[in-house]
């Protein structure tokens, strides 16, 4: 009688052997990898809190120290997508998130990425955040929300991908 020993080598080896008979079909040839596409990115809660509808393109908010960047792709294929408006703003040393001064909007780049330098954010309600809006009306409006780790970090990063409206 012969006993079969299961381990994760005779696992991984069995694994591999059916995988090939199934991707090779009945003609013997591989098949391609498919790709699953780039799922959009869906809005945070509390992200489109004191949203400013039209907020200005900016080089800089107030006095800057702080720099808040990402990347906008397109959902599906995930190409980055150039010349987007990403709108920013947050709870800073120099303005409350409410306030106008507080806002600024600026453009994605060729390669689909944005950096707009602000104020130091600080925290509000217990948690240092910002707040990014993709709101052009091409792809559906997207609101993010992203938590920093510490009110001592001088970067952060938020990416967009978005789906068509």
């Amino acid at each position: 009688m012969t006993t079969v020993v299961f381990n994760r080598r005779t696992l991984l080896a069995g694994s591999v052997f059916v995988t090939g008979v199934f991707a090779a079909g009945v003609s013997g040839l591989l098949l391609p990898a498919r790709a699953e596409g780039v799922a959009p990115t869906d809005s945070m809660s509390g992200g489109a809190n004191n949203y400013r509808k039209g907020a200005p393109i900016v080089d800089r908010i107030g006095k800057g120290g702080f720099w808040m960047s990402g990347s906008v792709r397109r959902a599906g294929d995930g190409a980055p997508l150039a010349g987007q408006r990403i709108q920013i703003w947050a709870h800073t040393v120099e303005g409350q998130e409410h306030e106008p001064q507080s806002h600024g909007a600026t453009l994605t780049d060729k390669d689909g990425a944005f950096r707009l330098e602000m104020p130091q954010i600080i925290p509000i309600f217990g948690q240092p955040h910002g707040h990014l809006a993709y709101d052009s009306g091409e792809f559906k409006t997207v609101f993010l929300r992203p938590v920093m780790r510490s009110a001592k970090e001088t970067s952060l990063e938020a990416h967009f991908v978005l789906q068509a409206a």
